[in-house]
């Protein structure tokens, strides 16, 4: 199975200039003008990158990627020009901005924890009383966190300290909130059309060379979005139960039964070839029921191969 995943990249594109690594995506500059974005297998949770890959996906992150920014890019310019290969997109290079905008229209995850926990503000943003786990809020309330280094922890932080600490400016920032925003709709529009609730998300925003903010890395996929089934949330909601949901939490939910949350000391459990398989099966179901179509797998045989001369080709052109 090891060999049909991609967790390191070694690519040497034309024009190759550098290549940054992220947690899941590898993204390598080209000539200062674009970039190219390989979505590898890794599988990362509590800001770790857990030790073995999972087959398909990095293919289902960029594939639910690109279509969504296909899908939202008359309402919100992006980075993406093309995808030459399933693993692959490439787009124009953009300066990031050190902020992640997550934007929150449940009370789920890391909301819920530190509610459980007392706090009644995130990111400096006021919760209401008397919620329980997964209630709607109100309005969706958007609670930045910092864009942390590889091996680092994403910090909470308010849109108030992001603007006095001169992170982004004001202008921008608004800017970002109202882009958060358009898009968090519009997903919430589709996810519904597909028997889903978007329950929160982040996006990733970047300035091209002419000045132009627009949306990068990915949107509505698993690992950054999380989704519920609307079939029976009411009903799950007014006994108390979990929800049924589409995201990544069952990974967390698994690590935190075998006694890892990321924190210092703490060793990841083993993964088993029928556990890897359990995942990325739970992957491929994610994807058919966000996209609303059969997952057609590409051939992993050689996949590092596979890449190399889609994106050369690509570049010929």
């Amino acid at each position: 199975m090891a060999q049909k995943t991609i967790t390191t990249t070694d690519f040497n594109f034309p024009g190759q200039k550098s290549v940054y690594r992220g947690k899941v995506r590898d993204v390598y500059n080209i000539n200062d003008e674009l970039l190219v974005m390989v979505a590898t297998d890794r599988l990362s949770a509590f800001d770790v990158v857990l030790p073995k890959g999972i087959p398909y996906k990095g293919q289902i992150l960029n594939q639910i990627a690109t279509k969504f920014m296909r899908l939202t890019h008359d309402i919100v310019p992006n980075w993406l020009i093309d995808t030459p290969d399933p693993n692959v997109a490439v787009g124009h290079l953009c300066e990031p901005f050190k902020v992640e905008m997550v934007i929150r229209g449940y009370l789920s995850g890391h909301a819920a924890r530190e509610y459980k926990a007392g706090r009644r503000a995130l990111c400096g943003v006021e919760l209401p009383d008397g919620m329980k786990e997964n209630d709607k809020f109100p309005a969706p309330i958007i609670t930045p966190t910092t864009k942390a280094d590889s091996g680092e922890h994403d910090t909470d932080i308010s849109r108030e300290e992001v603007i006095t600490k001169g992170i982004v400016s004001e202008e921008d920032y608004a800017q970002l909130e109202k882009y958060t925003r358009a898009l968090f709709e519009k997903g919430t529009e589709i996810a519904a059309s597909r028997g889903l609730i978007l329950v929160d998300t982040k996006y990733e925003f970047g300035k091209t060379k002419e000045g132009k903010i627009v949306l990068i890395d990915e949107i509505h996929t698993p690992d950054s979005s999380r989704y519920f089934y609307t079939d029976g949330y009411g009903e799950r909601q007014n006994k108390g139960e979990e929800q049924k949901q589409l995201s990544k939490e069952f990974v967390r939910q698994w690590l935190i039964t075998n006694g890892f949350q990321g924190k210092e000391g703490q060793k990841t459990p083993e993964m088993t070839e029928d556990y890897i398989e359990s995942v990325s099966e739970r992957y491929i179901e994610l994807y058919e029921n966000i996209i609303g179509e059969k997952f057609a797998k590409a051939d992993i045989d050689k996949i590092h191969d596979r890449i190399q001369k889609n994106v050369e080709e690509y570049m010929k052109k």
